[in-house]
């Protein structure tokens, strides 16, 4: 996981932003599925 995406987590779980969470929960999970198969 990148270093700026593991900023933006953290910063979103301290902000209690579930809209970013799920967000860039997608994100991450498209970026893997892309990179990854």
């Amino acid at each position: 996981m990148p270093t700026w995406f593991q900023n933006q987590m953290q910063k979103a779980f301290l902000e209690k932003n579930r809209y970013q969470i799920k967000l860039l929960n997608q994100c991450w999970f498209f970026y893997r599925k892309k990179h990854c198969s």
